[in-house]
């Protein structure tokens, strides 16, 4: 696939600094790594198949030729490393946003990185960081039934089991052919990390009720050796999850605990 085949705004291509498709590779987050980031804009790093992918907490992120998408972009920012934790809820507002430009409006977010459809999984990001900036992985289950992989993160050995069912944009009725579900996709994204850049994560946190799909709900967190059960409050500013727990509202962050949905 070429950038030409890309139908993307002149304001996003305007983001889009370089583009390169392989055929199969071991991670996309891993080539991109090996790559210097780009002067301005975003470098987008598509495989057909990925061989060693990875996900949240070392899971396996494994996809298959026309069963799921996988792309990594990686972008410079002007930003302090402490201004970059809510990237990944960024990017997921901006992917969910291209989805349902698609007509899969039924699209939500289980915060930190979990893209659901109908309550079953679709896909997830990853975001690592970079000296000087960032890369954010994207996965997208397209069509489960036409290969073995997922773009959803299998559960690796030690680790919990996936809960959720997974689902494809195939079910749901709406195209999953690679060239539209990417453009749809980074014409939502590719501006949506410019923005972030200039505005910070404010006017992203005041989407962030349109896509929830966890407001209300009763969670379980674990951290470490400890369990916390509570509701689900919404979004701190900084883009911590708010808990009601029995002893009082408390905010939690990525990378401190993993979240199941309550029974």
């Amino acid at each position: 696939m070429s950038e030409s085949a890309l139908l993307l705004s002149e304001a996003a291509r305007a983001e889009l600094a370089a583009f390169a498709h392989r055929a199969e590779v071991g991670s996309t987050q891993d080539w991109a790594a090996a790559e210097a980031l780009p002067a301005r804009g975003c470098a987008v790093y598509l495989a057909d198949r990925q061989t060693a992918g990875r996900g949240r907490r070392g899971r396996a992120w494994h996809t298959e030729p026309g069963g799921a998408l996988a792309f990594t972009v990686a972008r410079r920012f002007a930003l302090p490393p402490r201004a970059l934790p809510p990237l990944a809820l960024v990017a997921g507002l901006a992917v969910a946003e291209g989805l349902h430009a698609l007509g899969a409006t039924a699209v939500r977010l289980k915060w930190p990185n979990d893209l659901l459809l109908e309550g079953a999984k679709l896909g997830g990001l990853l975001v690592e960081g970079r000296e000087g900036g960032a890369l954010v992985g994207v996965g997208l289950n397209l069509r489960l039934g036409d290969a073995d992989g997922s773009a959803g993160e299998g559960a690796a050995a030690g680790a919990a089991p996936e809960a959720l069912p997974r689902t494809d944009l195939a079910a749901a009725g709406v195209p999953a052919a690679v060239p539209a579900v990417l453009a749809a996709v980074l014409e939502a994204l590719l501006p949506a990390l410019a923005r972030f850049e200039r505005e910070g994560f404010a006017p992203f946190h005041a989407q962030w009720p349109r896509f929830d799909a966890l407001a209300g709900r009763r969670v379980r967190l674990l951290a470490g050796e400890a369990v916390l059960e509570g509701e689900v409050l919404g979004l701190a500013a900084d883009g911590g999850l708010r808990v009601r727990h029995a002893e009082g509202e408390r905010v939690h962050h990525a990378g401190e605990v993993s979240l199941r949905v309550a029974a």
